[in-house]
């Protein structure tokens, strides 16, 4: 593909033979249309979310329009680095691991500490995946040919400066906004430092990231109270569903990075005006994801925080 050609469903090829770990995969968001095409395409696709309930309930959901579809349920909370772990741990029977999507994440929430003493949003949408990433990464050498695919968002123009102090660090003023703008950031950072890194290893892995625009999910609502629905919750959901695209239409960047022909570091998103909406294409990403020493630090800062070192 070109830098601007756009991307439909129907480019995305048959999918047999791969197994693709796909992480927060509730009903009805992006992960769970991601999940959806790619099994609908034959992959073996690997359900992971926090709570057993809702992975049942996607299951679910992907049987009733995939005719005897390929799926795996795996419990894993991202915000828990034990949980992270002992997910890795149960992962390693399925074998080689042709796509990580990293799409499990919070927005904007109120100021919360992990069990491991990290700032919530920092700890799902970067620090969790971070070391999922590793633990996974033999898994994903032996495919011979795969790729990490890091779910960041408009929202990373928001960050002022990339996260590089002590993610335990209570201090100082919490923005919520802006601590989402930052993790977006290192979504980003983290994956073009990855695809460096496993290039320069010589490693068959690609890192690419994508982001939806502007769509329909639960994550506005989950961020301001707590929830998906109910009261507040279920108001602001409509009203974002109201003016934005869906959330499948909000997967289809996601899809384009797991399957189409395009280099590592390549960023997908739609092609609509400010890339709220529309088909995907590659797009760019801000000039501070693109900060080799701010990547190379925060690669540092994540090992020190999570206990792995990689590739």
């Amino acid at each position: 593909m070109t830098a601007t050609d756009t991307w439909r469903l129907a480019d995305i090829p048959d999918q047999a033979g791969r197994t693709i770990v796909v992480t927060g995969t509730s009903a009805g968001g992006l992960g769970h249309h991601t999940a959806l095409e790619l099994a609908r395409r034959g992959a073996r696709v690997v359900l992971a979310g926090r709570t057993e309930s809702k992975l049942a309930e996607t299951d679910r959901l992907i049987r009733a329009e995939v005719s005897e579809p390929r799926v795996e349920r795996l419990v894993l909370d991202v915000a828990d680095l034990a949980s992270v772990r002992r997910a890795a741990t149960e992962v390693s029977r399925l074998g080689p691991i042709h796509a990580l999507v990293n799409n499990a994440g919070v927005m904007a929430t109120p100021q919360t500490r992990t069990a491991d003493g990290f700032e919530l949003q920092l700890a799902t949408n970067h620090l969790g995946p971070f070391l999922l990433t590793g633990l996974l990464l033999p898994q994903l050498v032996a495919s011979g040919e795969a790729r990490v695919v890091a779910v960041s968002s408009l929202g990373h123009r928001m960050a002022r400066r990339a996260p590089l102090g002590d993610p335990r660090d209570t201090s100082g003023r919490y923005s919520r906004w802006l601590v989402y703008g930052q993790t977006k950031l290192a979504n980003l950072l983290f994956t073009y430092e990855l695809d460096r890194r496993a290039r320069e290893a010589g490693l068959p892995v690609k890192a690419l990231a994508a982001h939806p625009g502007f769509a329909g999910t639960h994550l506005v609502a989950n961020g301001a109270v707590g929830r998906a629905s109910g009261g507040l919750a279920s108001i602001l959901g409509g009203a974002t569903r109201a003016v934005s695209q869906s959330a499948a239409a909000g997967a289809w960047p996601t899809l384009m990075a797991t399957t189409a022909d395009l280099p590592g570091s390549t960023y997908c998103g739609p092609s609509g005006l400010g890339e709220l909406g529309g088909a995907p294409q590659v797009v760019t990403s801000n000039d501070l994801s693109h900060d080799a020493d701010a990547q190379r630090r925060l690669w540092e800062v994540s090992e020190r925080a999570t206990g792995i070192t990689y590739p």
